[in-house]
């Protein structure tokens, strides 16, 4: 399986118990639809490598896997901050105007006030808040993808419609 066909889950925070368990920091917006998971990807020094789940839980907040040949503490020590991916054709399927970041890579943004902006090059979540990136008269804009600013997303075009906060874009234009 390649990167490009899959989509990040989370990160091994930590170890749990002492049978190999790992606990994880989902990525997703409904944790509650990975609790049937069969199998992950790991990276591991660059590949995909797949471990089938033998049970997953939640515990508290923590999403807690237990893999096929981890059995140990020591283990399920060497997957600590290991990225886990599973493959795009698993995705819950969206409704109406919403999307996944990887999906809106490449589509056309217009603004009310501005008109065609560009096209998205990227999608980061450094923090609770999605920004997405484009170039706009040769410059990078960050816009931030919240329901205020993104007004419609056509997927059939590739089309997304959005209304800028005053002043935003002047600031990448200025720079």
């Amino acid at each position: 399986m390649r990167k490009e066909e899959c989509y990040e889950l989370g990160y091994v925070s930590k170890t749990h118990a002492l049978d190999g368990e790992i606990a994880v920091i989902l990525d997703v917006d409904y944790p509650e639809d990975y609790i049937d998971l069969e199998s992950v990807f790991i990276e591991m020094k660059g590949d995909l490598v797949p471990y089938f789940v033998e049970t997953s839980f939640f515990n508290n907040d923590k999403f807690i896997l237990k893999l096929e040949d981890i059995d140990t503490v020591e283990d399920a020590a060497k997957l600590k901050s290991k990225i886990l991916f599973l493959p795009l054709s698993v995705l819950p399927k969206l409704e109406n105007d919403q999307f996944y970041f990887h999906e809106v890579i490449g589509y056309s943004v217009t603004d009310d006030a501005y008109g065609e902006l560009g096209d998205v090059s990227d999608v980061y979540k450094p923090s609770s808040q999605a920004i997405m990136t484009l170039y706009h008269q040769g410059k990078e804009v960050m816009i931030p993808m919240t329901e205020e600013i993104i007004q419609t997303v056509n997927h059939e075009e590739k089309k997304m419609q959005v209304k800028l906060p005053e002043g935003l874009i002047e600031l990448y234009l200025e720079s």
